[in-house]
């Protein structure tokens, strides 16, 4: 028995190292490129419904890319996509987006849409895991 746990724990650290490794790639930025680092939810992840959240988006980029929208997906429903609060450049950089809770939602995905060379681009897909209640 405890070997088969020690099996499913493994197994579960492996996939959560290789899903890491795929959002978020690990080469240079090109030039005007935005990309995501991760997302931080407040209340631990648990969040009521009827109550808009400040969340944090994390992110590198070449220069001061202009942000158009941020785009969530609840458990694979969505997009749904709002205006950025507040984004900061800098040594630290990232955008503030008021979000609102899924009822019986666990998986939050984001990615932002933002302007490089005159053209709307996609960032990569960040996720985190959360549990919205009533």
């Amino acid at each position: 028995m405890k070997g088969v746990l020690t099996a499913i724990l493994m197994s579960v650290a492996i996939l959560l190292a290789i899903s890491s490794c795929s959002t978020v790639p690990k080469g240079p930025l090109e030039e005007g490129e935005l990309r995501l680092l991760s997302i931080a939810v407040p209340d631990n992840g648990n969040l009521k419904m009827s109550i808009q959240y400040l969340v944090t988006i994390y992110f590198e980029a070449d220069g001061k890319p202009e942000i158009r929208r941020v785009c969530f997906s609840w458990s694979g429903e969505g997009p749904y996509c709002v205006s950025a609060k507040n984004v900061k450049y800098g040594s630290e950089r990232y955008i503030e987006v008021l979000l609102y809770a899924h009822a019986d939602s666990n998986r939050l995905e984001c990615y932002v849409e933002y302007v490089r060379d005159g053209k709307i681009r996609r960032t990569n897909t960040v996720l985190t895991y959360v549990t919205g209640t009533a």
